[in-house]
């Protein structure tokens, strides 16, 4: 089974859109745009941390929002000229799954808003993150 094939079969019509043909899910219409319990957001196919519900904001935009990855090298960031706009792709590394876009238009200090898909995340609650292996994290939530 090729690779094609096999996200197909572990992932959903929903996910597999948004990660492989650089899919957007409806705003407010999404498993995370309004779930704020503390964890981290890993990519759906990799499994690679790449956002913290510390840095998980209201931007009122109908996607999850954050201010900053956890790891930054975990992020590739590519111009898309895509839908008559100019914006810049957010792209997990290991995977090269489409997450979603990085704006300018962010809370302080970076001013950064990653607006992303839920669709391209899966959810660790912070009280599980040593049962699934992401222990190294658990730093991130001791203030």
């Amino acid at each position: 089974m090729n690779n094609n094939e096999n996200l197909k079969q572990r992932l959903n019509d929903m996910q597999y859109h948004v990660t492989q043909n650089n899919g957007t899910e409806p705003p407010f219409q999404n498993e995370y745009w309004d779930k704020f319990n503390p964890g981290i957001y890993v990519d759906i196919i990799s499994g690679k941390p790449l956002f913290s519900s510390k840095d998980k904001f209201d931007a009122g935009c109908g996607w999850p929002s954050f201010t900053k990855p956890i790891i930054e090298s975990e992020i590739i960031e590519k111009k898309d000229t895509s839908h008559f706009m100019i914006r810049t792709e957010v792209r997990s590394k290991t995977a090269d799954s489409h997450l979603g876009h990085v704006f300018n238009d962010g809370p302080d200090p970076a001013g950064l808003r990653y607006c992303i898909n839920s669709a391209a995340l899966r959810f660790i609650p912070k009280d599980k993150l040593i049962e699934e292996g992401y222990e190294e994290l658990l730093p991130l939530f001791d203030n």
